[in-house]
């Protein structure tokens, strides 16, 4: 098997096996030390010596020996030798995948939301430290000891696997999926105007959860979110890398399998007896994926629903999106006027989208100093190459009395 076709079975297999060695041991920072030893090792013989016909029990092999054998070179831990000796011999390996079980245990409340993201995809999703770092834009040696001190408060928490009806943990992991999928569909930082790996592998976390908890509203909803999403990908940027908004997008290019299994997931998840806000959300991406033109949108429903959101789940980001939805049904000023009531909102204090937004709304008012202003405002204040392009294009275009021409 060749380089890459190994990575893709070793990103699949170690969350398995270090779900098998943490509900063996029950110590989640030495175990995952082990495993990530097994998967370097895997990494330099496989494609050599070929994928042996038990990966997994390989995998599991070799890091439950590089476990023992931390843990019996630990003078402070000789008096264990008794209750290691019976390690020695791994057990079968298990049927039983704990990889959603882990996924858990990273989103550990003792954790900060980053320590939570960072330890999840390390854990979980397979990815290297250096992997991980790039994709937040530090520097490695700060995401090893982000990671580092994750493993070591879990280990003080007790470092094993929550109670299998740790239901309280489930907004946690949800928000924490969907922190990971938001940096993947839209890099924070960074040349790239998204990061299709971390969005990937969100999916594939929250199809994993949902495979689990199939009834779960809110699992549902955050999936069908995610694969509705993330098919407008092909039709949101140029061959160039620039930017296109929502309404210039070629909705021919939209990924229609995501779009048809996502609709299905949102309608499925409204069923359930109480709504969520990834159920509102899916439902709004949804409204969105129905129309076949920007023009056709149901913005009545859309409005509809983000009040609805608001409601049950305040936020100044959803405040922000009704002000979209007010200025397609009732004009830009009547959405300028609700922005303003966030100018005082400290968490959006200098954000680039109450920025772009305004603009947005003034440039459609036919304000167009106070948009060229607000654009550029808008561009300094993101740390995304490709919306700085995009919002400096915008306030260019309103310098040149051409475009009026071709509007």
């Amino acid at each position: 098997m060749t380089g890459p076709g190994v990575e893709d079975l070793l990103r699949e297999l170690l969350p398995q096996v270090l779900g098998a060695l943490v509900r063996r041991y029950g110590q989640f920072e030495g175990c995952e030390d082990a495993v990530q030893e097994a998967g370097l090792a895997a990494s330099a013989q496989w494609p050599v010596e070929g994928v042996p016909g038990n990966p997994r029990g390989w995998l599991l092999t070799v890091a439950a020996r590089r476990f023992v054998d931390e843990v019996r070179s630990e003078s402070a831990r000789r008096e264990r030798e008794s209750a290691v000796s019976a390690w020695e011999t791994p057990a079968p390996v298990p049927d039983t995948d704990d990889t959603l079980l882990l996924l858990f245990l990273c989103c550990h409340p003792a954790l900060t939301a980053a320590s939570q993201t960072a330890l999840t995809l390390r854990a979980v999703g397979g990815l290297t430290t250096a992997e991980i770092a790039r994709a937040f834009l530090v520097p490695e040696a700060t995401m090893a000891a982000r990671i580092s001190r994750a493993k070591q408060r879990i280990r003080a928490a007790g470092g094993s696997f929550p109670p299998p009806d740790g239901d309280s943990r489930l907004p946690v992991v949800l928000q924490v999926l969907y922190l990971i999928f938001n940096e993947g569909y839209t890099a924070s930082s960074g040349s790239s105007l998204d990061r299709p790996d971390l969005a990937g592998e969100a999916i594939r976390l929250a199809r994993l959860v949902h495979a689990r908890l199939p009834s779960a509203g809110e699992v549902t909803g955050l999936l069908a979110l995610m694969l509705l999403t993330h098919a407008r990908r092909p039709a949101r940027t140029t061959p160039g890398g620039d930017l296109v908004p929502l309404d210039r997008q070629d909705r021919a290019k939209w990924d229609r399998l995501l779009v048809e299994e996502g609709m299905a997931l949102a309608k499925a998840s409204l069923g359930a007896a109480r709504l969520g806000p990834y159920q509102l959300q899916a439902a709004i991406a949804a409204t969105h994926a129905d129309a076949v033109t920007a023009e056709a949108t149901n913005w009545r429903q859309v409005y509809a629903l983000y009040l609805v959101l608001e409601r049950i789940a305040p936020n100044p980001m959803v405040t922000l999106n009704r002000a979209v939805a007010l200025a397609e049904l009732s004009g830009p000023a009547a959405g300028l006027a609700l922005l303003a009531e966030l100018d005082g909102d400290e968490r959006l204090a200098g954000h680039h989208r109450l920025a772009s937004v305004r603009a947005h709304l003034l440039e459609k008012a036919g304000d167009t100093a106070r948009a060229y202003d607000w654009y550029r405002r808008a561009a300094r204040a993101t740390a995304s190459l490709a919306e700085q392009r995009y919002l400096e294009s915008r306030a260019s275009r309103l310098r040149d009395p051409s475009h009026f021409l071709s509007s």
